[in-house]
């Protein structure tokens, strides 16, 4: 796809328009060519833009934000070689292997979430994939974290067989989170140790044995607009129920540690993006969000945003919960779980 030339004022209307009437009154999803027009509107009409994706957020999801923990529970030492992660062993950060933490820990920090108000909890693995001893630990720990506080309890631990997928899924994993990153024609540029193919199977493979697929991006690596496009359409086919969207925050060490951030007033374009696109779909702020947009957050609330992650990251700092809590309640935005859109 080779995106238009930016748009002039009047056309730019113009394609708000037509966008508001396909999700709002014909209820649509958007075509290819429909978002390519969306992603050429000027930055002025930015502001139009984020108000179109804030109104479909709230006719095709409701005001409801979900709000999330994540626990590194194993760090370090992955062996795969994703350029912008700091815990891949194979380049020289300052992120070191540790092991898998033990229950005492992830139920600490998962009192910790719960008492933020959240509903979701993420225990997050680097790892290529799960081996058994793995797989027992997640089992043991899964129905543990959401007895002890009642948690939805998520997993993030790489490419999943069919059986692992079936095994998490009996063992009462929510959801679980293999994002796809980037598009399929850039991802050779941003990982080489696995394909783009090996995980959108795990995504299929996830939804096929019954948990909600979280499935999202990194934006800021360095892919095109048309890329961004092709992506939201790959993340369409898959049909996630939750897409974080992330925001690269370059990693001493790792081979995209030199890039600059993404613009805060292009996140907020490619944010009412993907809301655009993906309607129905619970959109969580993740990574890179406080170094991107700064003061520029809660505008990204009233741009699609219904879902964040409070607290910290898995290798970087985020803000603390009170304030992300005291943002939401200043935009009157109640708190509560999500399943996708009705």
């Amino acid at each position: 796809m080779v995106l238009p030339d930016p748009l002039g004022r009047r056309a730019s209307a113009a394609a708000l328009d037509r966008a508001a009437t396909a999700l709002l009154e014909e209820r649509r999803v958007l075509g290819a060519d429909e978002l390519a027009a969306l992603a050429m509107v000027p930055e002025e009409s930015v502001v139009e833009l984020a108000a179109l994706a804030h109104r479909v957020r709230l006719a095709w999801c409701g005001p409801t934000v979900e709000v999330e923990g994540i626990l590194s529970a194993k760090t370090g030492g992955c062996p795969e070689d994703c350029h912008f992660c700091a815990q891949s062993s194979r380049f020289d950060t300052p992120v070191k292997a540790a092991p898998f933490l033990d229950a005492d820990e992830v139920l600490a920090a998962a009192a910790e979430t719960a008492a933020t108000g959240a509903t979701e909890f993420c225990i997050v693995l680097a790892v290529r994939g799960p081996d058994e001893r793995t797989m027992q630990r997640i089992l043991e720990i899964v129905p543990l974290v959401h007895r002890r506080t009642g948690l939805n309890v998520a997993v993030s631990a790489g490419i999943l067989s069919a059986q692992q997928a079936r095994r998490l899924a009996r063992g009462g994993v929510h959801r679980y989170n293999h994002n796809l990153e980037t598009a399929r024609s850039f991802f050779a540029q941003v990982c080489t140790s696995h394909s783009w193919e090996e995980r959108a199977e795990t995504c299929a493979l996830v939804r096929a044995a019954g948990m909600e697929l979280c499935c999202g991006a990194l934006l800021g690596m360095g892919e095109s607009d048309a890329q961004r496009i092709e992506l939201l359409l790959q993340l369409r086919d898959l049909d996630p129920t939750e897409v974080p969207v992330n925001f690269l925050n370059p990693r001493p060490g790792t081979p995209l540690g030199g890039r600059s951030r993404l613009a805060a007033w292009e996140a907020i374009r490619w944010i009412a993006l993907f809301r655009l696109a993906l309607p129905g779909v619970i959109l969580r702020y993740a990574g890179g969000r406080e170094v991107t947009l700064g003061d520029l957050q809660a505008m990204g609330m009233t741009a699609g945003i219904n879902a964040l992650i409070v607290g910290n990251y898995l290798t970087t700092l985020g803000r603390s919960p009170e304030e992300d809590l005291r943002m939401l309640a200043d935009l009157r935005m109640p708190l509560g779980a999500l399943s996708g859109a009705p």
